[in-house]
């Protein structure tokens, strides 16, 4: 299992996930039928339903790791608000990819993604042998391309009309952030004066 993992930022806070988060995080990802978060989160990929018992045990292996965590939860004033994680597009390349879940509206549009991000990008760059971090999304979330920017990343690729759902075409949008640019930006962005880390 994991060592417990805590990364700090002004507002929010990433941790590793426990076995006492799972009833939470399942409510808050199949709690209601056609979640609002969902529909921009590729939304063009149905959430398929999914009992606890198959969550948990998914996710229980995701946790049942000793080194990088996949994927952390993000906390606000001690409430669970949604998750950052990142995967192998080619893991012999070290071609890596991140993503990010807000899931109640209330906690959208108030910069709490993009400090979840800065600190995930962070991580991710200390930890791991690569030169890139990598974001997919799609011109139906501008929220999440405006986030994006903000840390840095630039526009690396866009598919276009390659993405059909309820009756419109939409981009497909890659963006991305070389390690040096990350540490330039870290030079001139004021959010990290207050940066802190526990293990």
């Amino acid at each position: 299992m994991l060592q417990k993992l805590s990364l700090t930022g002004k507002r929010i806070s990433l941790r590793t996930p426990t076995r006492d988060d799972l009833p939470i995080l399942y409510n808050l990802i199949y709690g209601v039928e056609n979640p609002e978060w969902k529909k921009y989160d590729a939304p063009y990929y149905p959430l398929e339903f999914c009992t606890f018992e198959k969550f948990s045990k998914r996710m229980e292996e995701r946790m049942n790791v000793t080194d990088v965590p996949s994927q952390m939860i993000i906390e606000h004033q001690g409430q669970i608000i949604g998750m950052v994680s990142y995967y192998w597009e080619d893991k012999r390349t070290r071609w890596l990819e991140m993503g990010i879940v807000i899931y109640s509206p209330e906690h959208w549009n108030g910069g709490f993604g993009t400090e979840a991000l800065s600190l995930w990008i962070d991580y991710l760059f200390e930890n791991l042998t690569i030169e890139r971090v990598g974001l997919t999304t799609w011109s139906g979330n501008p929220r999440m391309i405006r986030c994006a920017e903000k840390l840095g990343m630039r526009l690396e690729g866009r598919m276009r009309k390659c993405r059909y759902y309820n009756g419109e075409y939409y981009d497909s949008i890659r963006m991305g952030i070389l390690r040096e640019e990350w540490d330039e930006f870290k030079k001139n962005n004021p959010l990290f004066n207050s940066h802190g880390r526990t293990n």
